[in-house]
């Protein structure tokens, strides 16, 4: 496996006397390689094309939908959940009909997450035995394994555009889709733009985005909008950024024929993501704003009540680290019956 030179990126959240530091990411040298116009590997090519005829998927049970959704609202009389006027899924949608329980991280390094900290075969038995933990909380929600996928990563080098991001190679999304085969996962493609922006990053995922079980994930923590290097401050996308993916995204379930992309937008800070009300909602994209979050269990349920369930934007999901919830004994990470307890219930479970 090729290694990469590194430094740490962290950032901090004020919770009232106490600080939440969201998760510290290694960064990657800027190198050739990555994922561009002209990186089209014939693999990858070969596999958009397998599945881009359109597919008959299966039609919404409305009425199950709206009782789902009522059920993750998990009794709360606020008002605030579940979102009221959002269009109901094009056919073939993930959610809620299904829990999604993610492994993030990154191939070429064992400090980004789970996802590249162990070698394949224990990673997906170790991300098979959290399904179960997960179908034994909730027997009544179907689990959706997934690999969710730094396609993007920040770095602490400028590179050679000055854009402090290095894209990853073709080749190891293709690694991580086989992966994600071999374990029936759908596949997050998660991006940090850094000093680019989100319009220059995306497209160039459409290959595999035209894919049925690809999605994509933004992380507004490193979208440094002032130019400050990433790291050295939170950064922050706002509802018109959301828009722009949001609209591209279900632009890609139209022209191929899709069921509806999931896009995943992480949050642990309330000017993460600004002018929430303004985000638009589609039935060919399902938004999920993921508390990001790392510390101690009632740290990490403060943050969600602030600033995940008082902005309800269509459904939610919470981030479990295995050694960055640890690092203040004695406390645990949270268990699968803990967070079914929030309100609202996070239908996407992410571990770091």
């Amino acid at each position: 496996m090729r290694t990469l030179k590194s430094v740490v990126l962290t950032s901090g959240l004020l919770v009232g006397s106490l600080v939440l530091f969201s998760n510290c990411t290694e960064s990657t040298k800027a190198g050739k390689g990555g994922a561009s116009g002209s990186d089209t590997t014939k693999k990858g090519a070969d596999t958009t094309a397998s599945v881009n005829a359109k597919g008959n998927y299966p039609p919404l049970d409305k009425a199950k939908y709206d009782s789902l959704t009522k059920r993750l609202a998990n009794g709360d009389t606020t008002g605030h959940w579940p979102v009221k006027g959002a269009p109901y899924p094009v056919n073939g949608a993930i959610l809620p009909f299904k829990r999604v329980v993610a492994f993030y991280g990154n191939l070429y390094s064992k400090k980004m997450g789970i996802l590249g900290e162990l070698p394949p075969k224990e990673m997906l038995a170790k991300l098979k035995t959290e399904v179960k933990s997960w179908e034994r909380a909730d027997p009544k929600t179907p689990v959706q394994p997934a690999l969710h996928y730094i396609a993007v990563v920040a770095q602490g080098d400028g590179g050679k555009d000055g854009k402090y991001r290095y894209r990853m190679p073709f080749k190891q999304i293709d690694s991580v889709l086989s992966l994600a085969k071999q374990a029936n996962a759908i596949v997050f493609l998660d991006v940090q733009v850094a000093l680019s922006n989100i319009r220059d990053e995306l497209p160039l995922f459409e290959k595999y985005l035209a894919m049925p079980q690809v999605h994509f994930g933004m992380d507004p923590e490193f979208s440094m909008k002032d130019g400050t290097k990433p790291g050295k401050k939170i950064g922050t996308y706002d509802a018109a950024d959301v828009n722009y993916v949001s609209d591209y995204l279900s632009g890609i379930v139209r022209k191929y024929g899709l069921p509806p992309k999931i896009l995943i937008v992480h949050r642990f800070t309330r000017k993460m993501v600004t002018n929430y009300k303004n985000i638009k909602l589609h039935k060919e994209t399902q938004i999920v704003i993921d508390m990001d979050g790392w510390g101690e269990p009632e740290l990490k349920l403060g943050t969600y009540r602030n600033h995940i369930f008082p902005e309800p934007v269509q459904f939610t999901g919470f981030k479990l680290f295995y050694k960055n919830d640890l690092k203040k004994a004695p406390h645990h990470m949270l268990t699968p019956e803990e967070v079914l307890k929030y309100k609202p219930q996070p239908i996407y479970i992410q571990y770091q």
